[in-house]
């Protein structure tokens, strides 16, 4: 599958901004770590939603399909913006990497029908561009399984949000992947926050949250899909 790369800009310790944040609107010590941290986890479990918009998360998506970033773009609150590899500048003419569903992957025949799909989408792309076609245009073939690459900026209280809903056993498995990835590749990321010299603040936040990112179904304790996959009971 692709791979998620997280950028510096990214906030390394996302709950102790928090706490930060709402200590200046609640007349407190903001320069204690350990009440910085305590206080944004107050929030966290309270409920308080807005202040998850103070940690901001960069990352590059890399390696993905064209089809399951489109589901990605269904996620808007919280205002993230995204950049997406060109359709019309990069030069698709020497082909393209695709993602193969692991349905196709797992049936020789079927593979053989989609490679060669796939490889007569590159053959015509090479075509139009002998004829003078210009890019953007001949792009129009451009499948849904293309590789793509895109820049993310979003937040903590969006990315929870997304996780609820894509991590459920019934959204698209490339999603649940994806999901799986940014959560992993901010826990990695966090392990390299700066020390902080009080044993009450976990060396690593983005690992302390992981208890957050978690299907719907969790929050609720119960199912609320027409076809349970059966983690819990319908309502």
């Amino acid at each position: 599958m692709g791979r998620i790369i997280i950028q510096e800009e990214t906030t390394k310790r996302p709950v102790s901004l928090i706490g930060k944040e709402a200590g200046v609107c609640w007349g407190g010590d903001i320069e204690d770590p350990a009440r910085n941290y305590k206080r944004g986890m107050d929030c966290i479990v309270s409920g308080h939603g807005r202040t998850m918009e103070y940690p901001q998360i960069y990352m590059v998506i890399d390696g993905y399909s064209a089809r399951v970033i489109r589901e990605l773009y269904t996620h808007i609150a919280g205002g993230p913006t995204r950049l997406q590899a060109s359709t019309r500048y990069i030069n698709y003419e020497q082909g393209y990497a695709y993602i193969t569903p692991p349905a196709i992957a797992g049936n020789p025949e079927a593979v053989k029908i989609y490679t060669e799909a796939q490889e007569a989408i590159q053959q015509s792309l090479r075509q139009l561009e002998a004829l003078g076609v210009p890019r953007e245009d001949s792009a129009m073939l451009l499948p849904l399984a293309m590789e793509t690459r895109v820049v993310l900026r979003t937040n903590l209280r969006n990315l929870i949000d997304m996780s609820h809903q894509r991590l459920c056993s019934r959204a698209y498995w490339e999603f649940r992947a994806l999901m799986k990835d940014m959560i992993e590749a901010l826990t990695a990321y966090g392990a390299d926050a700066p020390a902080v010299d009080d044993q009450t603040v976990p060396a690593n936040e983005w690992a302390a949250l992981a208890p957050y990112f978690v299907p719907k179904c969790e929050l609720t304790g119960f199912c609320e899909e027409k076809k349970s996959c059966g983690r819990r009971p319908k309502r």
